[in-house]
């Protein structure tokens, strides 16, 4: 058996959904697209949405690493996005299929993780306590869940724009009131 059945199989369940378009990913169905049987599929995964959870912590350090060689923080959020968006047609198709719910979640504490990785290397909000930085990342992670959620072409060609204003949010906040309404009140 390979040593690597656990990538073996995460390539079918990609395959299943992008290429042959699965309406629903099963067992069965990934067991004949690697040609095991489901005793190997159970050695190596509970079930499906550990097969999913499995796949996005394997990507988490490998792409903390490569993020942090991009240089400033907007840069490497930039580079997040960049990730993001060349899944979300794989997230797209998981997030049609039965196991929503369980995809989501695992999204968004992806995200979250990724967000509080950076934060505690960068040593942002330092001046926050533990449960501030949690619901302020919480918040940063759901809303650039919401935007790739409603991903456009549009907004690909408005990348840098999008990063370097959600980095402004995320880092030193946009107020909602102009500077000098500020500095008239």
């Amino acid at each position: 058996m390979p040593a690597d059945m656990k990538e073996i199989i995460a390539q079918a369940a990609k395959t299943l959904l992008m290429e042959k378009h699965a309406r629903k990913l099963t067992v069965k169905d990934i067991v004949e697209e690697c040609r095991i049987t489901r005793q190997t599929f159970y050695y190596h995964f509970e079930d499906i949405p550990a097969l999913f959870r499995w796949m996005l912590e394997r990507n988490t350090e490998r792409t903390l690493q490569e993020a942090k060689a991009q240089g400033n923080g907007e840069a490497r959020l930039r580079y997040l996005f960049g990730m993001a968006i060349n899944t979300l047609p794989y997230m797209q198709k998981g997030l049609h299929g039965s196991y929503r719910d369980e995809l989501e979640g695992l999204l968004t504490q992806y995200v979250q993780n990724l967000f509080e990785q950076m934060c505690d290397e960068e040593g942002l909000y330092r001046s926050c306590s533990r449960f501030e930085v949690r619901l302020i990342l919480r918040y940063h992670s759901q809303a650039v869940i919401g935007l790739l959620r409603n991903w456009t072409e549009a907004d690909t060609q408005n990348l840098d724009q999008i990063v370097h204003t959600v980095f402004r949010l995320m880092t030193e906040g946009i107020s909602p009131i102009e500077r000098k309404e500020i500095d008239r009140a």
